[in-house]
């Protein structure tokens, strides 16, 4: 049985959209980019106020109207201070290295999230995704109401039970293989280890949601395998990180570059939330001893991160990507989206 997608509404007739990369790597001329492919992109607005979500808004609204916005809906992971602590003693003599200071105490905030709310509200836009938490079933449905499709992230077929019971259009079903954060709904655990073509095969079986495949698709044929397993589309956010519109730092586009680098891991270590990664020195003297705990662990690892990608160090950074990163290719992130849609 086909399932009808609700981006054709917008004007979406390429399979391949570009995933939303928060903290620097999705550019707004990116997300135009990819609606010149025939797909679209997501503005990512994890870690921006909403003022600079706002600015962003208007910069893609000038160059197309096919569109999304992800949002990290609250699901903070409590960690005990005494933890906090232990962990942050022992990130102490890197901090020093990096003459930067550490937060005494874990710190807490739900990225904006009503703030975030009130602006799609205010300003309707075409897509709203969301990643962490499932929503309210009303803020879907006021968010349905206004026109806005409503998509959320899901990695198992519970999850996708219960983001169906919202009232949601779609689902983005994101793979263990994905890069960065992964989208559970648990982050005390990490997911499952399912390829992406079966997780959408399980959870098309499921629901009777369109889907959007994501995690670890690097190369066309991966991309039509997701296709052939029920997928209405696949997003990929790896791929287009040497991309001439990406914002992704220089040490970070360098890590990804080299082909002879390490593999992929998923960590904690860094944010305190699972997150898929290049396996650097970082993760391997703290991810043993990483409590859970986000955002607290965000914002403690956050200045060593920053310190380190200022300087070019690649051995403290989060190097945030898919298992198939090796494949990313530099170009015009659309002709590096249609060469993924080439094989369906």
């Amino acid at each position: 049985m086909s399932i009808a997608s609700p981006l054709a509404g917008l004007g979406v007739t390429a399979p391949v959209l570009a995933a939303p990369m928060a903290g620097g790597p999705t550019t707004a001329a990116l997300v135009t980019a990819a609606a010149r492919s025939g797909g679209m992109g997501f503005l990512a607005a994890g870690y921006k106020t909403a003022e600079q979500l706002h600015e962003q808004l208007t910069e893609v609204r000038a160059g197309t109207g096919a569109f999304g916005v992800n949002l990290f809906a609250p699901n903070p992971v409590a960690i005990d201070p005494a933890e906090y602590r232990r962990y942050a003693a022992a990130l102490r003599p890197l901090a020093e290295r990096y003459g930067v200071e550490l937060p005494p105490e874990p710190v807490a905030d739900d990225d904006q999230w009503e703030q975030k709310l009130d602006l799609l509200r205010r300003a309707p836009v075409p897509v709203v995704s969301f990643t962490f938490a499932i929503p309210a079933r009303q803020v879907v449905a006021a968010l349905r109401a206004q026109g806005s499709v409503v998509v959320q992230t899901v990695t198992n077929a519970a999850e996708a039970g219960a983001a169906a019971a919202a009232g949601v259009d779609m689902l983005a079903v994101q793979g263990y293989a994905a890069g960065a954060h992964s989208g559970t709904l648990t982050p005390e655990r990490f997911p499952e280890p399912v390829p992406t073509a079966a997780l959408v095969a399980m959870i098309r079986a499921a629901t009777g949601l369109p889907i959007i495949a994501a995690g670890g698709l690097a190369r066309p044929a991966q991309v039509a395998a997701a296709i052939r397993a029920g997928a209405q589309a696949v997003m990929v956010g790896t791929a287009l990180l040497r991309t001439s519109e990406s914002g992704a730092s220089a040490v970070h586009q360098a890590a990804i570059a080299d082909h002879s680098g390490p593999d992929t891991v998923l960590t904690r270590s860094f944010t305190g939330r699972p997150a898929r990664g290049i396996r650097n020195k970082f993760i391997d003297a703290y991810d043993a001893i990483a409590p859970s705990g986000y955002p607290a662990l965000h914002y403690l690892t956050s200045p060593i991160r920053k310190a380190a990608a200022a300087a070019g160090d690649p051995e403290a950074v989060h190097l945030w990507a898919g298992a198939g990163y090796r494949e990313a290719a530099t170009g015009a992130a659309a002709d590096v989206l249609r060469t993924l849609a080439s094989a369906c």
